[in-house]
């Protein structure tokens, strides 16, 4: 075992520096110096990140879906490639972490990310908030489907 000293980092300070420390404890099997509730903040942390990176891509699905719906005469090769480059990342992270799948079934997160999708069409097109609904119209496993947009058959 490796007895090299390990000079103490600050969680509030370097954080670089401060997670270094802490593999390099975890390797050296000295586990007693951990910073056991820092190293807990920061593998919770994971997990929303991840969780903010579905959100964040369905945001961004949705709000093309919107200009697809309310902006016919804009569709173009653009918006497609987008709605398919979300779709397959969304899906990508999901077969990666499949335990955040049931957030597909979540009114709460569904809400949050139609209400970023609304605030970013309303930004992008110009268009009036009252023009868009309160709620998403779609079920998120069409919204979520290769090829499928408002309107198509």
């Amino acid at each position: 075992m490796d007895q090299t000293p390990i000079r103490p980092a600050s969680y509030d300070g370097d954080l670089a520096a401060w997670a270094d420390e802490q593999a390099a404890l975890i390797r050296a099997g000295r586990f007693e110096r951990l910073d056991l509730e820092h190293i807990a903040e920061e593998i919770e942390s994971v997990g929303i990140s991840e969780r903010r990176e579905i959100t964040s891509r369905l945001a961004v699905l949705l709000t093309h879906l919107l200009k697809w719906q309310h902006q016919p005469d804009r569709r173009g090769a653009s918006w497609d490639r987008t709605l398919r480059e979300q779709r397959k990342r969304i899906e990508r992270r999901l077969q990666k972490m499949p335990s955040l799948r049931p957030m597909l079934t979540d009114p709460d997160w569904i809400d949050e990310a139609w209400g970023d999708a609304v605030t970013a069409a309303v930004a992008e097109t110009g268009i009036e908030l009252a023009a868009f609904p309160e709620v998403c119209p779609w079920p998120l496993q069409d919204a979520l489907c290769e090829g499928w947009t408002p309107g198509a058959a």
